[in-house]
């Protein structure tokens, strides 16, 4: 995987989280596609450019919530 894949796979996860109000990891996972290695350098991508809100969910400590940061 290298920094191209990985910029692609953050647009992917940026256009499926912009549809959704927020998503959990695994559903998000689901949705665009990607593995999870994929998903979380993806996710790390968004969250280093401080477009993501990321919180652990509630009823399933070991589930992420992502949602976009809407500035």
């Amino acid at each position: 995987m290298n920094c191209d894949t990985i910029g692609a796979n953050a647009g992917t996860v940026w256009t499926v989280l912009n549809d959704a109000e927020a998503m959990g990891t695994k559903q998000l996972k689901k949705a665009a596609k990607l593995k999870d290695k994929e998903l979380f350098a993806a996710i790390g991508w968004l969250a280093r450019e401080g477009k993501l809100m990321i919180d652990v969910d509630p009823e399933d400590p070991k589930e992420l919530i992502i949602t976009l940061e809407r500035n």
